[in-house]
């Protein structure tokens, strides 16, 4: 006799309904693990946000705070308006270093920027060998100071063996550092030699990102280096030549260490750049107010340069496709 099975039929599921509850699941899931990385992300953005805090908000604010006061150190900062900046239009050896300062920037990123747009070039069509890179960043590696000393060395005018190699040319003797004429472009040319390394590979970097065939098609079309670099090379590397010359204007206008230690802003405030003064009005003088309504004026400064720079240079938009 057959016994009819009590087991319920199965149920298929309906069409579609397997397709989207997988779906829901797998977004259900992301879900989840997105929102856990919320709080791992704030942890270690934690030290870098406290850096930012109080190493680069809070000093600023509190600098554009004691721009408006009278502060030695000694007393506590009395509130005098607009008086230090009243007293720093009418300061002629502060506008002095104004135009000191231009003239290092000028010569300096002028030089800089070529010579490195130059080398990031023949890196990138002549050899692209790990080790020349390597020898090209080399002078970047040693601080400022020591480029500084060692260089005040090499051109002192008498025991300088810059100046004994010149001497045995028969020329004379030239007082690169002690001359009004020659202190700022040789203070420039100095700090070009420490950074012109590390501007080339920035551009050589920018280099990497224009395709190898737009080359092949223009050497196929009959055009030379030449024509190819002021056709593809320059128009491409736009963004990336103004972020950098964005950033070289910027560290340019903050020279000082390679002054301290060579010219102390000598020979008669030839190279009394603006952050010496500053630096010699606050901790020789004391007079920290004064200082920080210079260091407020630079910052204002540094901002409209930016500004200008990235809208001219149209840093944020590309050109390849």
């Amino acid at each position: 006799m057959t016994v009819a099975s009590s087991s319920p039929p199965s149920r298929l599921p309906l069409r579609g309904t397997a397709g989207r509850g997988t779906a829901t699941g797998v977004r259900t899931a992301r879900a989840r693990e997105g929102s856990g990385d919320g709080p791992l992300a704030a942890l270690f953005l934690a030290p870098a946000m406290l850096g930012f805090l109080v190493f680069l908000l809070w000093p600023t604010v509190r600098g554009v705070y004691l721009s408006f006061t009278r502060f030695n150190l000694l007393t506590p900062a009395e509130w005098v308006g607009l008086d230090n900046y009243v007293r720093m239009v009418h300061d002629p050896i502060f506008w002095g270093s104004l135009k000191v300062t231009v003239e290092y920037v000028v010569i300096n990123i002028g030089v800089q920027t070529v010579s490195a747009l130059a080398i990031a070039v023949l890196l990138q069509r002549l050899s692209q060998s790990a080790l020349l890179r390597g020898i090209v960043l080399t002078p970047y590696l040693m601080s400022n100071v020591v480029a500084g000393v060692v260089w005040l060395w090499v051109l002192d005018t008498q025991l300088g063996i810059g100046n004994q190699i010149i001497g045995a040319l028969g020329f004379d003797h030239i007082p690169f550092l002690a001359d009004k004429s020659w202190a700022i472009p040789t203070i420039a040319l100095i700090n070009v030699w420490r950074h012109v390394g590390y501007t080339a590979l920035l551009l050589f970097a920018g280099l990497q990102a224009i395709p190898g065939d737009m080359y092949e098609a223009a050497r196929v079309d009959g055009a030379g280096e030449w024509r190819m670099f002021w056709r593809i090379t320059l128009p491409l590397l736009r963004p990336v030549l103004a972020v950098v010359l964005i950033m070289t204007v910027i560290g340019s206008f903050q020279v000082f260490d390679t002054v301290a230690v060579t010219t102390q802003g000598g020979p008669a405030n030839a190279t009394n750049v603006l952050q010496y003064y500053i630096y010699g009005a606050a901790f020789g003088r004391f007079q920290f107010g004064y200082a920080s309504a210079m260091s407020v004026a630079l910052l204002v400064v540094l901002t409209a340069i930016t500004f200008v720079q990235y809208r001219l240079t149209r840093a944020g938009r590309t050109d390849l496709g």
